[in-house]
């Protein structure tokens, strides 16, 4: 029973460990504007895309959910799935672009795509998304 009881600790702490390697670094441009875009995009959770916006960005996810003040997204919803991939970007002192293409599938509708440019800065010591853009 002991051994048994130390194979499952070893198999979660090597589990725990895997899990934590896969997650993005929020203190990277990249993994800020990727978490946004889970966020924003694919979750549709635009209170905790607030989380990682200021600025422009902040102002036009506030309009958003002042436009869908109201509007339930709940289980019953039928929300798209979404997937994306990174096309471009561009890194400079302080600032950074990310150019997503995100497929976009919604239940007895035909697949589409958008393309997102997400622009984050540094502020102070944390990298936020500062303005986000969309092309059809």
């Amino acid at each position: 029973m002991r051994r048994f009881v130390g194979l499952i600790a070893s198999s979660l702490i090597l589990s725990c460990a895997l899990l934590s390697s896969c997650g993005r670094d929020l203190k990277t441009a990249q993994g800020i504007a990727e978490e946004f875009v889970d966020q924003h995009y694919v979750h549709i959770n635009l209170q905790s895309a607030k989380e990682y916006a200021v600025g422009l960005a902040l102002e036009k996810i506030n309009e958003e959910l002042r436009l869908t003040a109201g509007q339930a997204i709940d289980a019953s919803t039928r929300k798209p799935k979404v997937h994306y991939r990174l096309v471009e970007k561009k890194e400079g002192e302080g600032r950074a672009s990310f150019l997503y293409e995100g497929t976009i599938r919604v239940e007895d509708a035909p697949e589409f795509t958008r393309r997102w440019l997400i622009v984050a800065r540094k502020d102070a010591e944390q990298w936020r998304v500062s303005n986000f853009t969309e092309y059809d």
